[in-house]
């Protein structure tokens, strides 16, 4: 990824309000996360040409978050979270039936939903088991980093 790219990535999340990005292609990862003043505070980038961290201007305050596995929520379901910045689809194309509805049955393959970023569809599993009791976003909408898509009962 070209310093041009980064920084245009970086001017969206300053426009957007986005406090992280991250992208993972088949050679290469870059994670972004702004720092408490609004500023960009470290850039990631893993490759065969880069090795490691790029401070741009104050140094990472605290660990980037990781993606964690699905959650219980207090009621005893299980949120499915996007693993990414985008935008939500619920179905491979616009004829297409979408991947789970409320009432499907889903186990840790089952792909429930695309994420779009930067061009590049994304499948998204559900990592559990279990049965799709809400579908937490709009078809089309952007969605953030962690941000809850689906609610599961366990099974």
């Amino acid at each position: 990824m070209e310093l041009k790219d980064i920084k245009a990535i970086i001017d969206l999340m300053k426009k957007n309000s986005i406090t992280e990005f991250e992208l993972e292609q088949q050679d290469s990862k870059i994670r972004l996360k702004r720092g408490l003043n609004g500023g960009a505070s470290t850039v990631q980038q893993d490759d065969s040409i880069s090795a490691g961290p790029v401070p741009l201007t104050a140094p990472l305050s605290a660990p980037a978050v990781q993606p964690a596995a699905p959650q219980p929520a207090a009621t005893g379901e299980i949120e499915i979270k996007s693993p990414m910045i985008g935008t939500f689809y619920r179905a491979p194309s616009p004829e297409s039936a979408n991947y789970a509805d409320v009432g499907t049955e889903v186990n840790p393959e089952s792909v429930v939903a695309i994420i779009e970023a930067m061009k590049v569809m994304n499948e998204i599993k559900s990592e559990v088991k279990g049965v799709i009791t809400q579908v937490l976003i709009e078809n089309g909408k952007p969605v953030e980093f962690g941000q809850p898509l689906f609610k599961v009962r366990p099974s």
